[in-house]
């Protein structure tokens, strides 16, 4: 398999028992089921490996995931969404990193809006009701709505900016040196072609095919947009200790608090009503 840089990301699992590594295995073929039945029309995550890493006899799995993200456009800004106002708002320490992970509360704060057409916002919606119906069936929770923003003039005026720096440069150094750069070169055979089979593309388009997370703003939206849309951390299932932690959360938020460990069909529904409400 041949991926290019930022396609492909690792996930480190915490898995304690040999017993998880085949609930696992059994969840990853019902997942592949799943997506043969739906003709690949999903937002639930691709598996392409997993790996063992034994060092001392200690196992550490790896799980190798196709990237939501696109490898070409920058993503400005990301939410991990849940449907949960309990401690989901970006620590401190979080909203200073260079791209933060944000999350419910501070999509409601920034009263941020999904600006995509009738059409896609049902595409989305039915991709969106057959995946839960699918994570009910096997008892999973906790997972989230992974969001990210391009902006598409936002990137325009970066590029202007980087394309204004490096001809400052390219000058300075002719100046300094009294010679240009030859252009670079390559002969056709040395690139087998390559070249021929590129098409560049404009500001905000993508490859359906290559960024199938990918869904364009609508013409109508206040601003050019792409988004990312997927589901991720769907390997967590309702057990005993899931049962507890909600135990908890409940004497110390209240009964009726939308915490986020709650029985599979329950957060169901409240994840899916809490998606149909980021679209303008």
């Amino acid at each position: 398999m041949l991926m290019s840089k930022h396609q492909v990301i690792l996930d480190t699992l915490g898995i304690e028992s040999n017993w998880q590594v085949m609930q696992l295995l059994t969840l990853n073929f019902s997942r592949t089921e799943h997506i043969v039945t739906c003709h690949g029309s999903t937002l639930l995550p691709q598996f392409l490996a997993m790996y063992r890493i034994t060092v001392e006899s200690e196992d550490t799995y790896l799980l190798v995931m196709r990237n939501m993200f696109s490898h070409r456009l920058h993503v400005h800004r990301k939410y991990d969404l849940k449907g949960s106002q309990v401690s989901r708002e970006a620590s401190f320490k979080e909203k200073m990193k260079e791209l933060p992970t944000y999350k419910d509360v501070d999509f409601r704060n920034k009263m941020q809006k999904v600006y995509v057409s009738a059409e896609e916002r049902e595409k989305i919606m039915d991709k969106l009701n057959r995946d839960i119906e699918f994570l009910v069936r096997m008892k999973i929770m906790d997972y989230s709505l992974l969001l990210g923003i391009h902006d598409v003039e936002r990137a325009e005026r970066d590029e202007g900016d980087e394309e204004d720096t490096e001809s400052s440069y390219e000058e300075e150094e002719v100046e300094e040196n009294g010679l240009a750069h030859a252009p670079c070169s390559t002969s056709p055979e040395g690139i087998g072609g390559y070249t021929n089979s590129f098409k560049p593309m404009g500001p905000g388009e993508f490859d359906p095919y290559v960024d199938v997370y990918a869904i364009q703003s609508a013409v109508d939206a206040p601003q050019r947009e792409v988004y990312f849309m997927g589901l991720i951390d769907m390997l967590t299932q309702y057990d005993t200790k899931k049962k507890a932690a909600h135990a908890a959360k409940a004497v110390k938020h209240g009964a009726g608090a939308e915490i986020s460990t709650v029985h599979p069909e329950q957060y169901a529904k409240r994840f899916r009503e809490f998606i149909t409400k980021i679209f303008a």
